[in-house]
């Protein structure tokens, strides 16, 4: 019989959430921060996207007393020497607007013939006190301009290598077979089915 473990995702992203429950199949309970109790905003303080995920895990670990995991993604882009990098969320200002900031990669890449980019994500899971870390990438290019209306952030103007769609114009089950943030969950639940 399979033993179900219970783990914590720190986060309030419900488009994360979403995501990562999509890939989550059996054996695993995932929670969120307001299954504990924990409502404030994660800080992402650090300067690198390994330091962020582990600073919201680590947070969230000491604080509440729990297993939990949490990730930080990040957009790197080559002819912007991989930004934008840890400050996707806010490339264009603390507004943390998708459209703002795809209008500011667009503007900056505007004339540029390397249009190479890759999506990084950065799982930091904190279990028995011991912290473990997962990464997933995915590697494409940047449009010219946007297509597709699904997923978030960058989504539209990303196109992976090897495919015609966006990840804005492909469905759930089709992004979570190649997304970044797909690789390193399905790296973290490996892991954890191990420990069943």
């Amino acid at each position: 019989m399979t033993t179900t473990r219970s783990v914590i995702i720190a986060t309030n992203n419900r488009h994360k959430l979403e995501e990562i429950q999509a890939i989550l199949k059996g054996g695993i309970a995932l929670k969120t921060l307001k299954d504990i109790g924990c409502t404030e905003e994660l800080a992402e303080e650090q300067d690198t996207i390994e330091g962020n995920s582990f600073q919201k895990a680590d947070y969230v670990h000491k604080h509440y007393h729990v297993d939990c995991f949490a990730d930080d993604t990040g957009l790197e882009v080559e002819a912007l020497d991989g930004e934008p990098g840890v400050d996707s969320a806010h490339y264009a200002g603390p507004q943390r607007s998708h459209d703002d900031n795809i209008n500011l990669l667009l503007r900056n890449l505007a004339g540029k013939s390397n249009r190479r980019a890759r999506f990084r994500t950065i799982i930091t899971l904190i279990l028995d006190d011991k912290v473990h870390t997962f990464e997933g990438i995915v590697n494409g290019s940047i449009l010219t301009e946007r297509r597709g209306t699904d997923g978030f952030g960058y989504d539209p103007v990303f196109l992976p290598d090897g495919f015609s769609k966006t990840l804005a114009e492909m469905s759930m089950d089709e992004k979570n077979q190649i997304s970044h943030r797909a690789v390193a969950v399905r790296k973290l639940v490996n892991f954890l089915n191990t420990l069943s």
